[in-house]
């Protein structure tokens, strides 16, 4: 990699305590090294179940690991920090809290003067189409305008590294095609550097600038890809390159390979 690495997962291994009345623990990672170089966006795909949303914990510093180093710039992670932000599949949004005041909420918690953020708020409620609703509460917005208040929210803090863990798996198509094309605008504005865990391969093949195919569990880095397509990209056009379908069918091939072995099960 030819930028200065941000975040590095060194043979990382995690496992999860055994169940009452099991007599084993669940290893969940095995041996996994990455890189994310400042400014990147990386995508993870995998089966599910494999891990994806634990290497987001880890270098969110929610969870440690067993085994291995997790370092940010050099440094290892001990714990959660303001230059890592998180945003989930679900906008857990305050339901009694404005957009502006969910948007705003960290701020406010950390008692920042109103100066400092309300200027760079409504930067964010106008890149997310949100200034016509900044007082509407959560329950009068359709399910991808809640998930747009979501990453307004982490983005506000201008954290450096933003962790993204499948945020938009619950919504229709046309509204998760629509909140990709609104990220990749807004990253392209930020260049924050983000790791982006999916299930959806033309998703990742649109937003990142690798992809990270995980194995089944316990989890390694099975392949990585370079996406060769030039920013901007415009959805549309990509479907009809020849190079796109290739693409596609080696990640699927990857992909249910591994699912396929996530299905045996584990010998007792």
């Amino acid at each position: 990699m030819n930028q200065e690495s941000r975040i590095r997962l060194e043979r990382v291994g995690k496992s999860f305590s055994a169940p009452a009345g099991a007599e084993r623990g669940t290893a969940v990672l095995a041996d996994v090294s990455l890189e994310l170089a400042s400014g990147e966006f990386v995508c993870l795909l995998g089966p599910s179940g494999c891990g994806k949303s634990t290497i987001l914990n880890l270098i969110a510093g929610f969870e440690r690991a067993d085994s291995g180093e997790i370092l940010l710039d050099g440094r290892a992670i001990r714990g959660p920090g303001p230059e890592r932000g998180m945003v989930f599949q679900q906008p857990t949004l305050f339901p009694w809290l404005s957009v502006r005041d969910n948007i705003t909420f960290g701020p406010r918690l950390a008692g920042q003067a109103p100066a400092r953020y309300l200027p760079e708020s409504e930067r964010y409620l106008r890149l997310m189409g949100l200034q016509d609703f900044a007082s509407h509460m959560p329950w009068q917005l359709s399910g991808g305008m809640r998930q747009r208040v979501a990453l307004a929210r982490a983005w506000l803090p201008n954290p450096e590294i933003l962790l993204m863990d499948e945020p938009f798996g619950a919504l229709d198509a046309q509204t998760r095609l629509a909140m990709q094309e609104l990220l990749n605008e807004v990253w392209q504005t930020t260049k924050t550097t983000v790791l982006f865990v999916t299930h959806d391969v033309d998703e990742a093949l649109f937003l990142a600038d690798r992809i990270l195919l995980m194995s089944a569990r316990p989890a390694r880095i099975r392949q990585e890809l370079v996406v060769p397509f030039a920013r901007p990209r415009d959805p549309e056009e990509m479907v009809t390159d020849s190079a796109y379908g290739k693409i596609k069918r080696d990640i699927l091939h990857g992909v249910r390979e591994e699912a396929a072995k996530a299905l045996v099960p584990e010998p007792a």
